[in-house]
């Protein structure tokens, strides 16, 4: 069993920026396909960014391009969303999730609130 667990979420004024954190427990990470996903008020969770197991491919919700940064650090079992230029409607709880077919875990979320 894997247990995801995130951190980082906050209060942010619009332009700032967030980094978020995702620990993994077990010694598996390197394994899994990472992403982050975020879910908002009345709407449906959506995708945001992903990360190959090695890392070296990433990928990015058109909405968030060029202003986030996902990363992971396989050695220490951790996941990171960088977050700039923020906006109100950047503003949700915040999933990390680990893929491998056929298993997919799910952290319990980090709210995001971007707001003057």
């Amino acid at each position: 069993q894997v247990k995801l667990v995130e951190s980082g979420g906050g209060l942010v004024q619009p332009g700032g920026s967030l980094r978020l954190s995702c620990a993994h427990s077990g010694r598996t990470f390197g394994r899994f396909r990472m992403g982050w996903f975020r879910q908002a008020p009345g709407k449906e969770r959506e995708f945001v960014a992903a990360a190959s197991r090695i890392g070296g491919t990433t990928s990015y919700a058109d909405s968030v391009k060029g202003r986030f940064t996902i990363s992971r650090d396989n050695d220490n079992n951790m996941l990171y969303l960088q977050m700039n230029s923020l906006k109100p409607e950047d503003t949700a709880v915040y999933y990390c999730n680990a893929y491998r077919s056929p298993l997919d875990y799910w952290g319990q979320g980090t709210q995001v609130t971007v707001s003057s």
